[in-house]
């Protein structure tokens, strides 16, 4: 029987191989191998009919070597304990490599969230965040939006530790709606930094924009962003995907008109321009230049690796792709640009919110984007130099880039007591 897949297991296997390109003992990153601290809580909730359900929380924290840990809360009928680690021990990563003073942390609820109204989402986000109260903190544990989470969502956490401390603390959380601190331009951070990215990789490769052809996976906030903008720069958006399957148009997809539809909760299903409706394996298996994987873990599997056609993937998504798969994609001369730099755009700019907030300003939306520019432009430039430098893959090199800062730190601080 086939091994399920471990996104923890994912995570270690890589942090390994990266440890060891750049001559690493064991005993410099053996800390990066297990979380500072894992919480599991029992999150009653009193439902709409009357009746008390008890719903399984997470909060991890992979990391504070750099900074207090940060990282997104998701509900997810699917979420586990491995899963958020895994996520956790990602954005020590992200930060990293996008040099920002923080570490690492993620958090999730055992919910499928379209199946409680909007009063039961409210209480479960609620005494889920009084719950996780002795954790977080602007100073220590900084959650934000992750999967089928939002700024609505943050705002009742930032609301619920606010009462507890007796004060509005807004840097609590970032992705809060603009009008309870929230930073203009985070909205956009995430799809906006892959945009940014490829653009990076394409000025590389020697490739123009106009006309090379883009396929997404997962049309939510991170991929749909990235979807449309990238067609605004002259990109071809020929296919696309969510749950609800793929469409094709080899002509193109006029993502003004599917922004518009996807705006109003509908599905890529509902869409009617002149492509065809396929598969989701179809999207990753489509004729295209450039693929982006932007929905969950575990899309790019040995299974189906052989069948890319796309000789560049940017990973819009969190560990989309397994060390399996990895090896297939680049053997096959592929270039992958990580989740840890590709997606980290999100984390930059809830820094940027962070820091508003604890400073008591306000930024205007082009000076958040244009230092979102220059941060994911360096990161990039800096981690292709060290892939090139070990002769290695782009994954490496962020693996790479992302270790000898956290090593750095711990040996700056080293052990107490």
């Amino acid at each position: 029987m086939e091994k399920a897949y471990n996104p923890y297991e994912n995570m270690l296997s890589v942090l390994e191989s990266a440890a060891k390109m750049l001559g690493l003992k064991e005993d410099d990153y053996v800390t990066l191998k297990y979380p500072e601290r894992e919480l599991k809580v029992a999150i009653p909730v009193k439902m709409d009919d009357g009746s008390l359900k008890v719903f399984e929380g997470y909060r991890v924290q992979h990391s504070s070597l750099r900074g207090p840990c940060k990282g997104g809360i998701r509900f997810h009928q699917d979420a586990n304990m491995d899963e958020v680690k895994a996520l956790a021990a990602w954005m020590s990563f992200k930060c990293a490599v996008a040099d920002i003073p923080y570490g690492g942390g993620k958090g999730g609820i055992k919910v499928d969230p379209r199946t409680l109204s909007h009063d039961e989402l409210e209480r479960l986000t609620r005494r889920f965040t009084a719950m996780i109260l002795p954790l977080i903190g602007p100073d220590k544990d900084i959650p934000a939006p992750d999967v089928n989470t939002n700024a609505e969502i943050m705002g009742w956490m930032m609301d619920t530790y606010s009462v507890f401390q007796g004060y509005s603390v807004p840097g609590v959380v970032t992705g809060k709606p603009i009008e309870i601190g929230g930073s203009l331009g985070r909205g956009e951070a995430t799809g906006r930094g892959v945009m940014i990215v490829t653009n990076e990789l394409m000025k590389r490769m020697n490739r123009p924009i106009e006309g090379t052809r883009v396929a997404v996976i997962g049309m939510g906030n991170v991929g749909g962003t990235a979807a449309r903008l990238m067609y605004k720069e002259g990109y071809k958006i020929v296919a696309v995907g969510d749950i609800s399957g793929g469409y094709i148009d080899e002509n193109g997809i006029n993502m003004d008109e599917l922004s518009a539809l996807l705006a109003q909760k509908k599905l890529v299903k509902d869409y009617n321009g002149g492509g065809r409706f396929v598969s989701t394996a179809d999207v990753i298996a489509c004729d295209c230049d450039i693929l982006v994987p932007a929905a969950l873990e575990n899309q790019i599997t040995a299974d189906n690796a052989a069948t890319v056609k796309a000789d560049y993937i940017v990973e819009g998504a969190n560990g989309p792709t397994t060390v399996e798969a990895d090896a297939i994609l680049e053997k096959a001369g592929k270039i992958v640009v990580p989740d840890i730099l590709a997606n980290a755009g999100g984390v930059v700019v809830s820094y940027f919110e962070w820091v508003q907030n604890i400073q008591s300003l306000i930024w205007e939306e082009a000076d958040v984007n244009e230092a979102l520019h220059k941060k994911m432009v360096k990161a990039f430039n800096e981690v292709w130099a060290l892939a090139q430098e070990h002769k290695s893959s782009l994954r490496m090199g962020a693996y790479m880039s992302a270790i000898k800062r956290i090593v750095t730190a711990r040996k700056f601080r080293g052990i107490f007591p």
